[in-house]
């Protein structure tokens, strides 16, 4: 194969469409336009939307909601999940490495939800108060 011998597949491109050549090429005359009005101009067409000047569908309805851009960076830990974790030292990285939370992640919060069986440690994590006060009974220690 040579690179001046390439072509595209056979039939996956058209010829463009000759206007305004003539009668007998049906696209004479207005050109497949009909007769008058704004789409048979040059340049006159409207936004994407418009309905004639009626107030349109995207601004007649409510507007409700958002998407937080940080909606994916904070995991929600329950107090039971760091049974499954076998280092006593729990920190951000320890949680990504036993698939406890996702990679892309950048901050945890660890809510009261099930019991603690183990001592732990808790470094650099957010804790609600319950959490921090199960830890504390459960014999561990939460550090900042």
């Amino acid at each position: 194969m040579r690179l001046n011998s390439l072509k595209p597949a056979e039939g996956s491109k058209h010829s463009a469409k000759r206007l305004g050549r003539g009668i007998g090429s049906g696209l004479g005359k207005t050109s497949g336009k009909g007769h008058k009005g704004q789409k048979a101009r040059s340049g006159g067409y409207h936004k994407v939307g418009f309905e004639g000047g009626q107030m349109p569908l995207q601004r007649r309805l409510p507007k409700r909601g958002f998407n937080s851009l940080n909606r994916n960076l904070t995991a929600r830990v329950r107090l039971s999940e760091l049974n499954k974790i076998d280092s006593e030292v729990i920190d951000l990285s320890a949680l990504k490495a036993a698939g406890v939370i996702p990679v892309q992640a950048q901050n945890v919060k660890i809510y009261l939800h099930g019991k603690l069986d183990k001592v732990v440690t808790i470094k650099g994590l957010t804790l609600s108060e319950g959490a921090s006060n199960a830890v504390s009974a459960a014999g561990g220690k939460v550090e900042e």
